[in-house]
């Protein structure tokens, strides 16, 4: 039996070849744009007009003409009341009073004394002149009438006809009817077009004195491209500062505030003058429009700075040459002078030129050295021309950490004694045992010196470039003190201390180069301990307070406005080794560049003074002490012994492994980590012999058990 089977199921497997089903794929529509609504493309038309440059050009140029006519009726105004009045007298003679020249300020009063005398002497003619001028009048009218009968006459005469009599009379009223129709018939016209002329007298006075704001000049005006700076031009931008009381007294003196200013000298590339405040108005109200005032003088904010000098109520303007600033300065004389030689007591080095353009030397005799600033703005470079003038000298020795460790101090091998390079923690470990030796170094000079008081000793340069990395490190050592941080037990942060604290006496300096700072990288008790501190760019006022302190900004050191990229190697200093203007605080200083390549020909001579020197590529930590061993040697036979006994025999043993860091608590601390502590007897702390030799062998079970 046979049938058909029947698939109760659907095949969904679509059929292949011939058979295969057409398949029209419909692509939809794409969507329609929206449609923007005519007040949006209304206003955004309108918005592209307003802005459009030729808007604003045209706006500038309207505004520049109307309140040139402004300007001139103000010029005007001024000019007839000081010509009316004794106002040109009054403020000659308060500008006399204030510049204290009391001889000009008598003589100006005599002549306002002159003046008013005169004008009191009009005013009373000015009573009887209405009855003279009634009878001049009167009498001129008769000689005139008479003298044209008498001419009638003779005319009559010689022609024989009577009517001749009245003709010059007549011909003199026919000209006067002339001149009242001419009048009358011009003056129309002149009431239509007379104020217009007037306003053109107005604007042509306006346009003349540039009565106009700033915005609203010219542009070849607004730009003021190397306009040499003049007293008005100074007062003008002190004026327009918008400190309304320095506003108002310059508007009451006599002299528009020209006896506000000194002479104006050339200093460098750009003019310095000092500048009297009027009372009312601080010297810090005037700093903190630096910006402004340098628009208003057509500098940039970089080309103009404020000082504070020693006299009361003064600051003191430098204002460069348009762009001088971002002209490179010369080569340093440690390139161009190979017969140049350093002397660390005497010597000062050429480290570049302050901005009167000149040579800016600093003395680092004595002197710790602190240089900070922002990434790559060229702390490396100024902080190791420093170095290769002193290396002339050959009595200075050099320990030298550079935790950047890319070459920058490589032409110092041979040298330095010491030199350290490169960023990871174990360069960090060995920079803090660098400064430590430096510690010790200072210690046993110090002993010296106490036994032989004329003791000399060569001068130690210990230089740790970028610092923050050692101050910032996170690694702890086997004793748990931390090297990085900033506590008691930061062993990097008290190295320098200590330096800082004595190093000086005996020739032993720190140097520190560090970026970026802040309390966490650069401690205030570090930054405050060094003597020349000097700043590149840094973002803040609060950073710049941290670099120079808060003295030198106060009083005008500003390297937080500084340009980042664009003053590179420009130097806000703070310090007693460099000259300084006096009555200022800081000077900036633009320094030598030195490359590389010019850097290791430098060195070569360096080391051509030298007989030779060893550089040690890292530092000798030394034999590695076992602290709980020492305290049984120390100890010995006895069975039992005071803790500062202890402690005493262990600096004795080894000073550098057991130095002021062993304290007390640093003992009881060790024995703690062993399962014992020292005990009192009769009062007095005291370690038993028995007990440490308990904790040795303790630790020696821990030992072998850990082993199996």
């Amino acid at each position: 039996m046979s049938g058909t089977v029947v698939h109760l199921h659907k095949n969904t497997d679509p059929p292949a070849g011939a058979d295969a089903p057409t398949v029209l794929t419909v692509v939809p529509d794409p969507p329609p744009a929206p449609v923007v609504p005519l007040w949006v493309r209304s206003g955004r038309a309108l918005k592209t007009a307003v802005t459009h440059e030729a808007t604003r050009t045209g706006a500038r140029v309207v505004a520049r003409h109307a309140l040139y006519v402004a300007g001139g009726a103000r010029i005007v105004a001024k000019r007839t009341w000081d010509g009316r009045t004794a106002a040109r007298y009054e403020r000659m003679l308060r500008a006399a009073e204030a510049a204290g020249n009391h001889e000009s300020a008598a003589e100006w009063e005599e002549r306002g004394q002159r003046y008013r005398e005169a004008r009191h002497r009009r005013r009373m003619e000015l009573l009887h002149s209405p009855l003279d001028a009634a009878k001049g009048a009167a009498v001129s009218a008769g000689m005139g009438v008479g003298g044209l009968v008498l001419l009638g006459i003779a005319m009559a005469i010689a022609t024989k006809d009577a009517t001749e009599v009245v003709t010059p009379l007549m011909a003199v009223i026919k000209f006067i009817n002339l001149m009242i129709t001419i009048v009358q018939v011009v003056w129309g016209p002149a009431l239509a077009i007379g104020p217009f002329l007037a306003l053109l007298a107005l604007w042509s006075v306006g346009s003349k004195q540039q009565a106009a704001p700033g915005w609203a000049l010219p542009a070849n005006a607004r730009s003021g491209e190397g306009e040499p700076i003049t007293p008005s031009i100074v007062v003008k931008a002190l004026r327009d500062l918008g400190v309304p009381a320095l506003r108002n007294a310059i508007k009451e003196m006599g002299d528009a505030g020209a006896s506000m200013l000194g002479p104006i000298r050339i200093a460098g590339c750009g003019v310095e003058v000092d500048v009297t405040l009027p009372s009312g108005v601080s010297t810090n109200e005037v700093q903190n429009k630096r910006r402004k005032l340098a628009e208003n003088l057509t500098r940039h904010e970089h080309e103009v700075f404020i000082t504070i000098p020693e006299a009361a109520r003064t600051v003191r303007l430098w204002i460069a040459d348009s762009g001088a600033l971002d002209e490179p300065i010369g080569p340093s004389p440690l390139v161009t002078d190979e017969t140049l030689t350093a002397n660390y007591k005497t010597g000062k080095a050429p480290w570049g030129q302050d901005l009167r353009g000149d040579a800016a030397a600093l003395s680092l005799y004595q002197r710790h050295l602190l240089i900070t600033g922002l990434s790559n703005q060229g702390k490396t470079a100024s902080l190791r021309a420093l170095a290769l003038w002193l290396a002339l000298d050959r009595s200075v020795q050099f320990w030298i950490a550079d935790l950047k460790g890319i070459g920058d101090w490589a032409m110092f091998d041979g040298i330095a004694q010491v030199l350290i390079e490169g960023p990871s923690d174990d360069h960090v470990i060995q920079a803090t045992e660098m400064v430590e030796n430096g510690v010790e170094e200072m210690n046993r000079r110090i002993e010296t010196r106490r036994m032989d008081p004329t003791a000399v000793f060569p001068p130690l340069i210990v230089l740790v470039d970028e610092a923050q990395l050692a101050f910032m490190c996170p690694v702890v050592g086997d004793d748990k003190r931390p090297y990085g941080g900033a506590k008691a037990t930061s062993r990097y942060f008290m190295a320098v201390r200590k330096i800082h604290n004595q190093g000086r006496a005996v020739d032993v300096l720190m140097w520190q180069g560090t970026q970026d700072p802040t309390d966490q990288n650069l401690p205030k008790l570090v930054r405050e301990g060094a003597h020349t501190r000097a700043s590149l760019v840094v973002g803040t006022e609060s950073q710049a307070e941290m670099a120079l302190g808060a003295k030198a900004v106060n009083a005008g050191a500003a390297p937080h406005l500084l340009r980042q990229g664009l003053d590179k190697g420009t130097l806000v200093v703070a310090s007693d080794g460099i000259t300084i203007p006096a009555g200022q605080a800081s000077i900036t200083v633009r320094t030598h560049f030195i490359g590389d390549e010019p850097a290791a020909e430098i060195a070569e001579r360096a080391k051509a003074l030298r007989d030779g020197t060893t550089t040690l590529r890292t530092v000798d930590r030394g034999e590695e002490r076992d602290p709980l061993a020492d305290v049984a040697d120390v100890i010995g036979d006895a069975p039992r012994l005071r803790t500062n006994e202890v402690l005493k025999r262990l600096h004795a043993l080894d000073a550098k492994a057991y130095g002021d860091e062993w304290t007390n608590d640093r003992l009881k601390q060790l024995l703690e980590e062993h399962g014992e502590e020292p005990k009192k007897s009769h009062g007095v702390m005291v370690v038993h012999r028995d007990h440490v030799l308990r904790a040795l062998a303790n630790r020696d079970m821990d030992g072998s058990a850990s082993a199996c």
